[in-house]
């Protein structure tokens, strides 16, 4: 068996590039970041001048069917969209089950303590979430745990994926547990891509500072 067939060239020549083109490609880019953004703009916006909740729910869930079908006819990846699709129509189960327009918010809330618990969880036990993106783009998913330096900068760049969660949980709980439904709609925007892209800047500027190159998996002998 020759060399080439046992591992193929990596895409990028250092971990801070790898990892800043993973992060791009999880956010859709522009695109992405702004249909995710679109159910929630229709449904608090909707909220905000009819206060009716299924008036509310149906305009933000048609928005999202609306971009899917842009996707679909332009025979584009309809992945973001269906991200957003899913995650207003879970809200919306949870608000027509409980008759409160609140908990359209409530999934979102739940969703992002649990993410920010795990990143959290997985810095203290020294295997932070973003080493794993190496290990996708290595071939080998653990293999960079055996680097020290590596370790640490993951666990830097899983602190900063980590807090646009945890402060949207601190900002949105309080709100949520006030029936502060308008301002439970603008706080999510606010703290959606916008906040997703402040987190991005600052690990590129964590990851611009480095120039770790990435070791192919090491290959058994024959």
């Amino acid at each position: 068996m020759s060399t080439a067939d046992m591992t193929a060239p990596a895409a990028h020549a250092t971990v801070e590039a790898a990892v800043r083109a993973q992060m791009s490609k999880a956010l859709g880019g522009k695109r992405g970041i702004v249909e995710a953004a679109v159910p929630t703009i229709a449904f608090t916006g909707t909220w905000m001048t009819t206060q009716d909740l299924k008036t509310s729910l149906i305009v933000g869930i048609a928005s999202a069917v609306a971009l899917l079908l842009v996707r679909i006819a332009q025979r584009t990846t309809p992945q973001f969209v269906l991200n957003s699709l899913v995650g207003i129509g879970i809200g919306a189960f949870f608000a027509a089950r409980t008759g409160d327009a609140k908990d359209v918010f409530l999934p979102g809330i739940l969703y992002n303590g649990a993410y920010a618990a795990g990143m959290l969880l997985s810095i203290v036990v020294r295997w932070p979430i973003v080493g794993f993106l190496i290990g996708s783009v290595t071939g080998d998913p653990t293999a960079w745990h055996n680097e020290p330096a590596l370790v640490r900068l993951c666990a830097r760049l899983t602190w900063l994926l980590m807090l646009p969660c945890l402060l949207r949980v601190v900002v949105q709980l309080p709100l949520y547990l006030a029936d502060h439904v308008t301002a439970l709609g603008i706080s999510k925007i606010a703290l959606g891509w916008p906040l997703q892209v402040a987190g991005l800047a600052a690990m590129v500027w964590v990851l611009a500072r480095g120039r770790t190159p990435i070791e192919p998996p090491a290959q058994p002998s024959v």
